[in-house]
């Protein structure tokens, strides 16, 4: 039953917070609008009062469940396209209307490494849309081709690419029309652009020049199925890197010395500033700073670098040369002020600001006390996300299912490995499980995991004024969750899509 006046109550309930807090009280909507409302403002104003109220018995009402990286589920694969833009499109309408019942109100469809003509054909139809019973597609994550072949996971080696030419070896894989500002595509087109997330390697040549372009154009750069050194990763973040593509998986592991790409959560701002004595060394000591790490095809074999210490724990080895990323610059009477450039790169003097980074909870990818370890170094940070394949399906069996070139999955609970292999292949987890589980790994309250899998993904890009808040003006894209953090209903602007009864 509809509201006459379009003003509708939800009461007897509780929200989670921004802060990861949980209040009792009632959130008003206007479900012609599909927009969540101020209650105080909209009674003064309009003078009435919600003509239809629901009574939620005490049950969680949370904005809407955002996955920042799915691969596919019920059994269509965002990374196969056979030619046929209206199968593709329906398929893709088919998931949306379908993972509503997990709580997923919007997702970032992920392409994973793909021959390189298909993507400009694949990233076309992947632009913004949503029906008025399915979740929120927002635009595209293209996880590769540009990422480290010592990290490739699942990905084809055959098809991995460096960026000799920077921001144009981007533009002419993945279409310079895909990659367009939102705005300015919006403005020229009529229609928005659909990239939010390149997940890259920023020790692969050319890449690292791409960060602090693809950042200006707002799209999220993210580091991952990468060997990034500490240098190489901390560097990334300074020139605009956002955000971790699920960490602890295909990239080093924690190691004291130099724990790399996961050592970006203990980061301190005041050890990274560019300008507090550490790095100010670093960057201009011998007019170089942080070395990229080279493939052995590439550096001169005669010349090597000994390691300054000689024990068990840190034996002498041969290295490749360090090779220059960027040049100092030293032009007459440059001073150092707000900010500095390097090569052409502007680093702003602001604090180090540590990136996000997603974890995928279901007990298989990360162990709970690596989960727990990560959430606890950087709680404002953490993103869930299913990293889902095709299969996904709450009710899909245990067995052997195709994948795609021949391959096939092996399904084990929440395990999935490519058939002959011990190599995970993504996952079947749902991220309303991930939600259960992430409050059992870390101890945290049910309003904190959802924070994980709502707020956070949402500020991370840069849609929090209207996702993953019950803020007023945000979307009415709402899930009511039970004390055990079971879905009981989904809602879409204002409107169920889903319910458990």
């Amino acid at each position: 039953m509809s509201s006459q006046n379009g003003l509708v109550c939800f009461t007897n309930c509780f929200l989670p917070q921004e802060d990861g807090s949980l209040i009792e009280k009632d959130l008003w909507i206007d479900e012609r609008r599909g927009i969540i409302l101020d209650a105080q403002k909209t009674f003064f104003m309009r003078k009435e009062r919600p003509d239809k109220v629901i009574d939620l018995g005490g049950n969680i009402l949370s904005p809407g469940l955002i996955d920042m990286q799915i691969n596919g589920a019920y059994g269509f694969d965002f990374s196969v396209f056979d030619g046929d833009d209206d199968a593709y499109k329906n398929s893709l309408q088919d998931v949306a209307e379908r993972i509503v019942e997990t709580g997923v109100t919007s997702f970032v469809p992920t392409l994973i490494t793909q021959e390189r003509s298909l993507y400009p054909q694949i990233l076309r139809l992947l632009r913004p849309f949503a029906t008025a019973t399915s979740a929120t597609v927002l635009g595209w994550h293209a996880e590769g081709p540009f990422i480290d072949m010592a990290k490739r996971g699942a990905h084809a080696p055959s098809f991995l690419v460096s960026a000799p030419e920077g921001i144009r070896s981007f533009e002419e894989l993945y279409g310079a029309e895909n990659l367009a500002d939102s705005e300015d595509w919006l403005m020229s087109t009529g229609s928005e652009n659909g990239v939010r997330i390149i997940t890259a390697a920023p020790e692969v040549t050319g890449v690292m020049s791409t960060v602090g372009e693809l950042t200006k154009r707002g799209i999220v750069f993210s580091i991952g199925h990468s060997i990034a050194t500490s240098d190489i990763a901390t560097s990334a973040v300074q020139h605009g890197a956002r955000l971790i593509t699920h960490l602890f998986n295909a990239m080093p592991q924690l190691h004291h010395r130099d724990p790399s790409i996961i050592g970006l959560l203990g980061a301190s701002p005041h050890l990274y500033s560019p300008f507090s004595p550490i790095t100010s060394k670093a960057l201009y000591s011998g007019g170089v700073m942080s070395p990229i790490a080279l493939t052995p095809k590439r550096f001169d074999s005669k010349a090597s670098i000994k390691s300054p210490v000689g024990s068990e724990a840190l034996d002498e080895v041969e290295t490749p040369p360090q090779t220059p990323m960027f040049k100092a610059h030293s032009g007459k009477g440059t001073t150092l002020k707000k900010t500095h450039s390097i090569a052409g790169f502007s680093l702003d003097s602001s604090e180090f600001t540590r990136p996000f980074y997603e974890m995928i909870v279901d007990g298989v990818h990360s162990h709970p006390n690596s989960v727990r370890l990560a959430y606890s170094a950087y709680p404002e940070g953490c993103i869930l996300i299913t990293d889902a394949m095709k299969i996904l399906d709450p009710n899909l069996r245990d067995g052997v299912h195709e994948w795609r070139d021949g391959k096939r999955f092996i399904k084990e609970g929440d395990k999935l490995y490519l058939e002959g292999t011990d190599t995970l292949a993504g996952s079947v987890v749902t991220l309303d499980k991930c939600v259960r589980n992430f409050t059992r790994f870390t101890g945290c309250t049910l309003a904190e995991s959802i924070k994980c899998a709502t707020y956070n993904p949402a500020k991370c890009l840069g849609i929090e004024n209207k996702k993953g808040t019950t803020r007023p003006g945000a979307d009415a894209d709402l899930v009511v969750f039970d004390a055990q953090g079971i879905v009981q209903s989904t809602w879409v602007k204002g409107k169920r899509v889903w319910s458990r009864n």
